[in-house]
């Protein structure tokens, strides 16, 4: 399967997503937990924004053709984000439509519990404002909004490793009356958008860079996926969107971890039992990297290679500070999955392109 089909499939899924529960421009994602029998369509711009992203992304390596097709898929994608945006016009994105909420849709209990309703996030925003380009202005304005929201100007992470409390990093959420929470892969988007727009990091950009290293140089990232990176909660996905801020950027607090970081990734790369997409994630984080390493030949190019893959989730518990009910939020008995089609074709073309692999 070349490249260029791989991004003709995606075209196509976005073409042909169930209207019933996806927007014209959205591509069909879905959430779920097999050990509750629980799966539902969930219609959300993150997965449509990051594909998005990750296709513009390379799209310069791409022929002309296709990368045509990439701004058409583009231009679809963004028509959607208004859905999402700030229920008061602000330039802050949710992950489920505003107006009204439509949190957890198409579901049975979940929606009509404001309990589960979720703030504006710095991720979707993150990945909105990389899509579609905003002005200086509002990329400034976002900034200052970051700092409102951050660890210690209002309120103190409780949830995380004690040496980082008194860390002023972004918290993952912009509702007022939301916890705080540090997440290594939502940091990092926003990271990437902030450089993107070529904003100098400020103290609480800085302390978000310094909870990256932080977790990194002490292997919490390696043992405690889930306590670094709630969203993600996987070593891989860490991996995945901190060389992606790395290939991009060069953040000296960042380059001290490089040589552990990419033996880490070599030494997870032998692992027997890792999984054929965390091995794609793994070896595109090596290659942005720029270092070589005996790359994955595949020969199948079937979206059953995507079963079992999930690349975000959300905890029940997670919210919770009692330290018990905490305890209990790694349990993936209390995790909601995120799956989407479309997204997996794109980090497969993005693996494609990135790492040279060759037509099967």
């Amino acid at each position: 399967m070349t490249i260029d089909e791989v991004i003709l499939k995606i075209a196509d899924l976005q073409e042909t997503a169930n209207r019933k529960y996806f927007p014209d421009g959205l591509f069909e994602s879905y959430r779920g937990n097999k050990t509750l029998h629980y799966y539902r369509p969930d219609t959300n711009v993150f997965f449509t924004a990051i594909t998005v992203f990750t296709l513009n992304s390379i799209k310069g390596k791409l022929p002309l053709s296709t990368q045509i097709l990439v701004d058409r898929i583009t231009e679809k994608a963004i028509a959607t984000y208004p859905l999402f945006q700030n229920k008061d016009g602000l330039n802050t994105y949710n992950f489920f439509q505003t107006k009204p909420s439509q949190h957890f849709p198409h579901g049975n209990i979940l929606h009509k519990l404001n309990h589960f309703k979720i703030p504006d996030d710095i991720d979707d925003t993150a990945m909105v404002f990389l899509t579609k380009k905003h002005s200086q202005e509002e990329a400034i304005w976002l900034k200052n909004k970051l700092i409102v929201h951050s660890n210690t100007y209002q309120k103190t992470i409780q949830n995380t490793f004690q040496e980082y409390k008194n860390l002023k990093a972004y918290s993952t959420w912009f509702g007022k009356n939301m916890y705080i929470e540090f997440d290594v892969c939502a940091l990092s988007n926003m990271l990437y958008c902030l450089l993107a727009y070529d904003l100098k990091l400020d103290e609480h950009g800085n302390d978000s860079v310094k909870y990256i290293q932080q977790t990194i140089l002490s292997n919490q990232y390696l043992d405690k996926p889930f306590k670094v990176a709630h969203q993600y909660a996987r070593t891989p996905l860490i991996m995945y969107h901190v060389t992606r801020l790395m290939g991009k950027f060069t953040i000296p607090a960042l380059e001290i971890c490089r040589e552990k970081f990419v033996e880490d990734m070599l030494n997870y790369l032998k692992k027997s039992d890792l999984a054929l997409m965390d091995r794609i994630l793994i070896e595109t984080s090596l290659s942005r990297l720029n270092i070589s390493f005996e790359k994955t030949k595949l020969t199948d190019f079937s979206k059953e290679i995507f079963n079992d893959f999930h690349f975000f989730i959300a905890g029940f518990l997670t919210a919770y500070e009692n330290p018990v009910l905490y305890k209990m939020a790694s349990s993936k008995l209390f995790h909601i999955n995120w799956t989407c089609e479309a997204h997996c074709w794109a980090l497969l073309a993005e693996w494609m392109t990135i790492s040279s692999q060759k037509d099967s």
